[in-house]
């Protein structure tokens, strides 16, 4: 259950940088309001002769994390990660959207509550830590840091950069864990994309989608949670559904490259038609080749 008070204590692990994203945390929940994000209701200090340190009061949750959900062993069907899916990228599309543009730069399971399930419906989702906020503005003037959960960065976080399409990264490695149980960090390829095709049971257009928002690159995927939410309620991605073979008495030659398919036509046919009118020409130059090879005695036989 998430709690509805978060306390900073001032012990022997304190370090100064938390003290900062809570500082963060409590602005920014201040200055966002959405049903999925719990709201901002105090913040205070506390000076115990035992604990010193801040607190902050927020709205109570009574939700699990969806990592809390997996390690009870609940599954997601199709349906239900879409569901998820629509929820979260509708709160990314709030925040995306302001002035400036806030940043979350860790969304992963353990940062979405998901309450129980409701008839069809897979349950309420909520975002919450908002400790690792960036806004546009603080990148554009302050200095790069470092803020986000290995498995679930985009690369460019790595840098210390970090832009809207970040987060939506986060969210697709999220999906991917819920879909696939395994930790995104554990599937990189040789080119560091996430590949999980193999290990799920899903539609082409909702594997495509993932595959799309968790691109390396980063102009690569979608350039905004609207447009990556629009792409996931009506698929615009077309899959091949060529068969690979060699068509029956054909000369045609069909490769299944990896990053290619070639069809090779050969010329076409001379016809019987068009041999007759060759014909003519042919034989001239027949005997014409063959009379530059023989001596003028035997042209002179030849010809009388």
């Amino acid at each position: 259950m998430f709690p509805p008070y978060y306390i900073l204590n001032f012990d022997i692990e304190f370090d100064w940088q938390d003290l900062k994203l809570f500082e963060r945390e409590a602005l920014i929940l201040q200055e966002i309001s959405h049903p999925a994000i719990p709201n901002y209701l105090d913040s205070f200090k506390v000076d115990l002769p035992d604990s010193k340190g801040f607190g902050l009061v927020q709205t109570y949750i009574p939700a699990k994390s969806l990592e809390e959900h997996l390690q009870e062993g609940r599954t997601f069907s199709e349906t239900e990660v879409k569901q998820i899916a629509k929820a979260l990228l509708e709160v990314l599309t709030y925040l995306h959207s302001r002035q400036p543009a806030v940043i979350h730069r860790d969304i992963k399971p353990s940062n979405i509550l998901l309450s129980d399930r409701s008839g069809n419906h897979v349950g309420e989702v909520y975002l919450v830590d908002f400790g690792a906020v960036k806004t546009t503005a603080q990148q554009q003037g302050g200095t790069m840091t470092v803020v986000g959960t290995y498995g679930y960065m985009a690369q460019e976080q790595f840098g210390g950069r970090a832009v809207p399409a970040s987060d939506l990264y986060s969210l697709g490695a999220t999906l991917i864990y819920l879909v696939t149980g395994s930790h995104p960090a554990d599937l990189l390829g040789d080119e560091m994309a996430i590949e999980f095709e193999e290990s799920v049971n899903l539609s082409s257009d909702l594997i495509n989608w993932l595959k799309w928002i968790t691109q390396t690159t980063l102009k690569k995927r979608p350039s905004s949670a609207e447009v990556a939410l629009k792409d996931l309620e009506n698929p615009t991605f077309v899959e091949s559904k060529l068969v690979i073979g060699q068509p029956k008495g054909s000369k045609i030659k069909l490769t299944n490259k990896k990053d290619k398919f070639e069809v090779l036509i050969p010329p076409k046919g001379v016809s019987f038609r068009y041999l007759l009118l060759l014909l003519p020409f042919l034989l001239t130059n027949v005997v014409l080749g063959f009379m530059a090879f023989i001596e003028p005695t035997m042209i002179a036989m030849i010809l009388y």
